[in-house]
């Protein structure tokens, strides 16, 4: 894949950013003791996803001492909703630890009454500020949904989810329709009542769509009005 110009910036990045992780890194204790507020925890995957994409990665939180620590509870500080696709493991592409990611993968990233239930479960709960909606560079999910006239058993449920990105982008490429798929998704769970939408409407709570490119790896975070 060719480098966008939208990704210099991003770029650029990485190179003065890993520079410092080590010492800007926040342990699991200190990050456990308060809640975070949406947009450091929006800062803390970006962070994770440079060290990722520039192959600096720390693997943190991952040992003994994380594991003996969560026995006694966990405080997540992001949901995310992703697809099931083996090469988009969440913990892996934001380079988190253990109890760091509250995290809920379906094929095609589609949500249902038990998703929803949820992710208001972390939000009510556990006090999780933070839902990234993760869709994914070439999702076969998507293929599916815009390439099969039918699909076999409980497989059709999901391309039925599916099927109003692929309605509004009928003419474009794949990519549109993942884009669409994800700020339908981001829209639905932004107005869900009666819990999210009131706390996205007080501030407490962050919804946001987010597109993962496979050659890459970045994660870009989408515009969703």
């Amino acid at each position: 894949m060719k480098i966008r110009k939208s990704h210099l910036p991003f770029i650029l990045l990485c190179f003065f950013t890993t520079w410092f992780a080590g010492f800007n890194f926040v342990s699991g204790q200190d990050r456990d003791a308060v809640k975070i507020k949406p947009a450091e925890a929006k800062s803390l995957l970006s962070e994770g996803n440079i060290r990722f994409v520039s192959g600096n990665t720390l693997h943190p939180r991952q040992d003994a001492d994380r594991r003996k620590e969560l026995a006694n509870g966990q405080h997540p500080y992001a949901v995310i909703l992703g697809c099931s696709d083996s090469r988009i493991s969440p913990e892996i592409v934001f380079d988190q630890g253990l109890g760091d990611l509250f995290v809920s993968r379906e094929a095609g990233n589609v949500i249902d009454a038990h998703t929803i239930g949820s992710i208001e479960y972390a939000v009510e709960h556990i006090h999780v500020s933070l839902v990234v909606v993760l869709g994914h560079e070439k999702c076969g999910a998507i293929a599916a949904a815009r390439d099969t006239a039918a699909a076999a058993g409980h497989i059709k449920s999901i391309m039925d989810a599916i099927g109003p990105a692929v309605k509004a982008t009928k003419g474009q490429d794949a990519e549109a329709t993942c884009m669409a798929n994800i700020r339908n998704i981001v829209v639905t769970l932004r107005t869900s009542e009666p819990l999210l939408k009131h706390l996205v409407e007080s501030g407490e709570l962050l919804i946001l769509g987010a597109y993962y490119e496979l050659n890459t790896g970045i994660v870009t975070f989408l515009d969703v009005n």
